[in-house]
């Protein structure tokens, strides 16, 4: 039977939820995944170094039964002072922007993207060296949000050139041209950002679980992050936006925006880059860079993919949680070995 191994694989961006849905979705990364870069849009949101200690330990537990670092950050303030952030620097791995509004549990977020506002923080995590995570959207018309925002992408990569600066689960053409123009700018791409578009939300009828933010767009921009994830360009990282909601708050007349994908995103992966002939891509992809990005040593693990059909299930079920994956009820040609 073909096999495929992937070393050490890295999701960096990621959604674990907290409580029963934490037990539920953290071993379905943890057991394909060395690693994962975790969001911090709790409720309230993780914003001091005893609440980001006390989620690591808490996704440690759920996660007990696999060989799993979970790379914690830090929900951004402001008012973060240079002392407090020295003090949890070798805690987290980055600091995680939200503007205002634009996504889940992101209502304390920052009101202003001005540079003025944001300097204090950002330029004693650029002299820590510390990267920020941007979820780089306005909240203009939903198909222009993110590119409404490069600007401020662009404006943060020259006022901050020794910051490291992640645009996060980027969603069209014209963030690729931004990512590339600038040293400091790096991106993380989605599985459903690589697959789908808006017909596969809309087209036909509605699915509540390809709604997302960013949205999925045009067949243009899949077209042109598929390509940039297939070359394994050196600036882009996997990063799932794995991001479970129950299925009553998905199936709902005010449905909340998130894919679930953890327990598909390799398989997934695994399928269209063979389809496009780049399989030996795959590995740099979902590992390599992210290592090189962040500077990052993940645990040595390896995980067999087998060439054998997948029927991704409808539900994945805990105790009185209930979320559906991306792909439910349809039939991916990789699986995990057992």
């Amino acid at each position: 039977m073909e096999s495929l191994i992937i070393d050490s694989p890295l999701d960096m961006h990621l959604h674990l939820r907290d409580g029963d849905m934490l037990e539920l979705v953290g071993p379905l990364t943890s057991k394909s995944f060395s690693g994962a870069l975790i969001m911090p849009n709790l409720a309230p949101p993780i914003t001091t170094k005893e609440a980001l200690l006390s989620y690591k330990q808490r996704i440690l537990n759920a996660c007990s039964e696999d060989d799993f670092k979970p790379y914690i950050t830090i929900f951004f303030q402001v008012d973060y002072s240079y002392e407090f952030l020295k003090e949890i620097k070798d805690e987290i791995i980055s600091v995680k922007l939200y503007p205002f509004g634009v996504t889940t549990n992101s209502e304390t977020g920052v009101a202003s993207m001005d540079i003025n506002v944001l300097r204090p923080t950002l330029q004693s995590m650029e002299k820590l060296g510390i990267p920020v995570c941007i979820h780089g959207e306005t909240k203009g018309f939903i198909l222009d949000r993110e590119k409404e925002f490069l600007p401020i992408y662009e404006s943060l990569a020259i006022n901050f050139p020794k910051l490291k600066i992640m645009m996060e689960h980027i969603s069209s053409k014209e963030s690729i041209d931004l990512l590339k123009k600038y040293d400091n700018l790096y991106a993380t791409l989605t599985v459903h950002h690589l697959l789908l578009t808006l017909d596969d939300v809309i087209g036909g009828m509605l699915n509540p679980h390809a709604f997302c933010k960013p949205i999925v767009k045009k067949p243009e921009d899949r077209d042109a992050l598929l390509q940039l994830a297939l070359d394994a360009h050196p600036k882009v990282m996997f990063g799932s936006d794995s991001a479970p909601h129950p299925k009553e708050k998905k199936e709902t007349s005010d449905g909340a925006a998130g894919i679930f994908s953890a327990p598909i995103a390799l398989q997934a992966l695994a399928e269209v880059f063979e389809k496009n002939g780049k399989l030996d891509n795959l590995n740099a992809f979902v590992s390599l860079n992210a290592q090189k990005i962040y500077g990052i040593s993940p645990i040595k693990k390896s995980i067999k993919l087998v060439k054998k059909d997948f029927i991704v299930p409808n539900t994945y079920n805990f105790k009185n949680e209930k979320v559906v994956p991306l792909f439910a009820g349809e039939i991916l040609s990789w699986s995990l070995e057992d």
